[in-house]
C-alpha cells in the first residue's frame, strides 16, 4: 500500500510547476531520383518473388518524403515533457506525375500521437497514444524492417526496473493497409547485459482471435542481441532470432488472420556496420527465413550481401553494393543477384553513416534465373523479372540513374 501511495504522490508531484513550452521542432527524410534502363526508358527495380526485401542502392523506384514535427507543450516539475508528434508521408512511383495521390502515389499521416516522456515516477519511462512508428528495427542497405511493432493504439515505454527496461503496447491497426481492426499486444524487455558482448532484448507479440468466421489467434517471439564497436571496427552488430505461428507469422506485426497454428515462420537475421577508418565503412547482412504454410506451400529465403563505401576525398566517395537472394519453393529455386556501383557526392564527409545529404550516380546490373522469371510472371506480372516487364524475356538487365537521399 505504501509503494502504491508513493507512486501516486510522485505522479501528482510531476504535474506541479509546469515550465514554459518548447519551440516547434522538425525532422524528416527524403529520397528522390530518376533513371532509365537497358530495356526501355523506364527504370524498373529488381526484387525476387518470395523475398521480403531487396538491396536498395540504385534499386529504388519511388519518390518518398517523410516530414515530421513535434512540440513539447509543457515541461513538468519532474523534468517530464508533454507534447504531440506528427508526420506526413508523400509517396509517388517513378515515371508518373508526382501528384502523390491515386493509383501511383499517396499522401498519408503515418504518425500522429500524444506523449508524456521522461516521467520520474516511471523511472524515466513514457506514456503515449495514437499512430506511431514503434520499435522499428531495420537493415539499412535493404530497408528490411524485420521487427516492426508500429501501429495505432497506446503504450507505456521503457520503464526501468532493476536495470531492465519494460514496454507494453496495445494496438488495433498496424497500418493503412490493414482493413479491419485487430487487437495485438506487444511486450518487450530490454537491457539484459551480456558482459562485454553487448545487450539482449526479448519481445512477445500476441494477436487476439478476431470475431469473424475462419479467423485465428497468433503469437510471435523475438530475441535480439546488439553489440557496439563490433570487432573494434567502429560499427555495431545485430543478431536476431524470430518465430511466429498463425497471424503471428508476420513476426512482430499482424499477419493473415485466416492462418491457424499450423502456419509458422522462423527467421534469423545477422548484420553489422563498420567504419574501420574515416574513409572506409559499410554494412553486411545475412537473412534466413523458413515459411511453413498449411495450404500455400513452404519456402526458404536466403539473403546475403553488403555495401562498401570508400572516401575518395572529403566530398566524394565510391559506394558498391552486391546482394544475392535465393528462394527455395515448391515450384523451384529462384535466384537473383544484383550489383551496383555508385560514385557519390557527400558534402558532409566520406563516412558510411551520418553523411547526408548524398547524391548518387549509379549503374545497377542484375541477373536472375528462369524459376525467378516464372514466379514473377505468376506473382508479380510486369515487374522487372517477369517476361512482360521492362526486360522482356531476358533474364538480366541494367539501370542507370541519379538519386538524392537526405535526412535531418
Amino acid at each position: 500500500m505504501n509503494s502504491m501511495r508513493n507512486c501516486a504522490l510522485a505522479f501528482a508531484a510531476s504535474c506541479l510547476a509546469p515550465a514554459a513550452a518548447e519551440a516547434l521542432e522538425y525532422e524528416g527524410y527524403i529520397r528522390s531520383g530518376a533513371g532509365i534502363s537497358t530495356g526501355s526508358e523506364s527504370q524498373s527495380c529488381f526484387k525476387l518473388p518470395g523475398a521480403s526485401s531487396k538491396y536498395r542502392l540504385g534499386n529504388e523506384c519511388e519518390q518518398l518524403a517523410e516530414l515530421g514535427a513535434y512540440h513539447d507543450f509543457m515541461k513538468l516539475g519532474d523534468g517530464s515533457r508533454v507534447g504531440l508528434y506528427g508526420m506526413a508521408q508523400l509517396y509517388n512511383e517513378y515515371d508518373h506525375t508526382p501528384r502523390f495521390t491515386g493509383e501511383y502515389g499517396q499522401t498519408r499521416l503515418v504518425q500522429g500521437y500524444a506523449y508524456w516522456h521522461d516521467i520520474a515516477a516511471l523511472n524515466g519511462g513514457s506514456l503515449w497514444a495514437g499512430r506511431r512508428y514503434y520499435k522499428r528495427n531495420a537493415i539499412d542497405i535493404s530497408d528490411f524492417f524485420y521487427w516492426n511493432q508500429s501501429g495505432t493504439g497506446a503504450g507505456i515505454e521503457d520503464v526501468e526496473i532493476d536495470g531492465l527496461r519494460y514496454s507494453y503496447f496495445f494496438s488495433r491497426k498496424d497500418s493503412f493497409d490493414q482493413e479491419r481492426y485487430i487487437n495485438r499486444h506487444d511486450f518487450n524487455v530490454a537491457g539484459f547485459k551480456t558482459g562485454s558482448w553487448g545487450e539482449l532484448e526479448l519481445g512477445v507479440s500476441y494477436i487476439e482471435e478476431p470475431k469473424w468466421v475462419d479467423a485465428h489467434s497468433g503469437w510471435a517471439v523475438t530475441a535480439q542481441h546488439k553489440k557496439e564497436n563490433f570487432m573494434g571496427w567502429g560499427g555495431g552488430n545485430t543478431f536476431a532470432v524470430q518465430y511466429g505461428a498463425g497471424p503471428g507469422v508476420a513476426l512482430g506485426s499482424t499477419g493473415p488472420t485466416d492462418y491457424d497454428r499450423g502456419n509458422v515462420s522462423l527467421r534469423v537475421v545477422e548484420f553489422f556496420d563498420w567504419q574501420a577508418t574515416r574513409r572506409f565503412g559499410g554494412q553486411f547482412q545475412m537473412v534466413y527465413q523458413r515459411d511453413k504454410r498449411r495450404y500455400d506451400g513452404n519456402q526458404d529465403w536466403y539473403s546475403i550481401g553488403g555495401r562498401t563505401v570508400y572516401g575518395l576525398s572529403e566530398q566524394w566517395k565510391l559506394a558498391t553494393e552486391l546482394g544475392h537472394d535465393r528462394v527455395e519453393a515448391d515450384d523451384g529455386t529462384r535466384k537473383l543477384t544484383k550489383l551496383t556501383i555508385a560514385p557519390t557526392w557527400s558534402p558532409n564527409g566520406p563516412t558510411f553513416r551520418k553523411a547526408h545529404p548524398e547524391v548518387r550516380f549509379y549503374i545497377t546490373y542484375a541477373v536472375w534465373n528462369r524459376a525467378a522469371q516464372r514466379a514473377a510472371d505468376e506473382l508479380a506480372p510486369d515487374s522487372a523479372l517477369s517476361s512482360t516487364g521492362t526486360f522482356g524475356s531476358d533474364r538480366h538487365g541494367a539501370n542507370i540513374g541519379v538519386q538524392l537521399e537526405h535526412s535531418w
